[in-house]
């Protein structure tokens, strides 16, 4: 077995109880469901440049704009849709950090929601800052998801003068 890292990839998974697939994709696939456990704002554009609707669907070749809690206006990301099956799959650009891939699944009777993010540059401030930081981010904003969805707690900081937290 080798102990190398590789720092250009990672994986994070969960579980989520007592939700349906249906739910799970509606909660990354559309600006409502995005916003409800991830975003202050996520707004998607199709190819043509229509803003879509809150609970509209992505397809492949959408833009999209995102901002977080906690985080200035100024902290915002710009991406495209690359992909996605509209059931339980779905792949998209993250900037410099590489791209991320969504797979909702069953295992012994419990949804896992997995993401793959890869592409992530290989040198220290990929290193540090794509790999740990975005894992750090997936692994907070994934418990947050299952946190709404069984037990409707959101563990979000929605202060943006409060900084340097885990939760924003």
């Amino acid at each position: 077995m080798s102990k190398q890292n590789d720092w250009t990839s990672f994986v994070v998974r969960i579980n989520i109880k007592a939700v349906s697939t249906e739910k799970l994709y509606w909660a990354w696939a559309t600006r409502e469901g995005m916003e409800y456990w991830f975003l202050r704002l996520s707004e998607y554009k199709t190819k043509d440049g229509k803003l879509r609707k809150t609970n509209e669907p992505v397809e492949k070749g959408d833009q999209y704009k995102w901002l977080w809690h906690g985080w200035p206006d100024e902290t915002v990301e710009y991406g495209e849709i690359l992909d996605c099956n509209g059931k339980d799959y779905l792949k998209f650009s993250f900037g410099k950090a590489g791209n991320c891939a969504v797979r909702i699944k069953e295992e012994l009777g419990e949804k896992i929601v997995e993401l793959v993010q890869d592409s992530i540059p290989d040198d220290d401030a990929g290193r540090l800052t794509w790999h740990v930081g975005c894992k750090t981010g997936w692994t907070f904003y994934l418990a947050n998801l299952k946190s709404l969805l069984e037990g409707g707690i959101d563990l979000r900081n929605r202060n943006e003068k409060l900084q340097n937290v885990i939760n924003s």
